[in-house]
């Protein structure tokens, strides 16, 4: 998959990450820029797009939806690729949500994508760089 250009005009690396067999297309926010912006001010994404959050070291980082308009779902996915917990988090809202526990990736995709695919906590997530 090509890189995409991410809401600054930049490329960002993309993936094809698979969850229980179903494909999602992420850009990967893998520096602290990146990631501090993440999908804020996009208003859209095409079906099964999503960004994938990279982070170097387990962490117990905390998300929040300020300045994005988009309605998201995140995965707090854990170093063996098991998803931790999931959250559905509303459009411009500063609330915080956390993993259950210390994690290495974050995914955000349109709110609904994992329920409507059956994808629960303990699924394992392929494709991880």
């Amino acid at each position: 998959m090509p890189a995409t250009l991410s809401a600054q005009g930049r490329l960002l690396p993309t993936t094809t990450l698979h969850l229980a067999g179903i494909p999602a297309y992420v850009e990967i926010a893998a520096t602290p820029e990146v990631r501090n912006r993440g999908l804020m001010f996009r208003e859209s994404l095409p079906p099964d797009h999503g960004m994938l959050f990279v982070f170097d070291n387990m962490t117990m980082t905390c998300f929040w939806m300020r300045n994005t308009p988009l309605p998201l779902s995140i995965a707090f996915i854990d170093e063996a690729g098991r998803i931790i917990n999931l959250r559905d988090m509303q459009p411009y809202s500063e609330a915080d949500h956390c993993p259950k526990r210390p994690m290495r990736y974050a995914l955000e995709m349109p709110q609904g994508w994992f329920d409507r695919y059956g994808i629960k906590a303990g699924t394992l997530v392929e494709g991880l760089p």
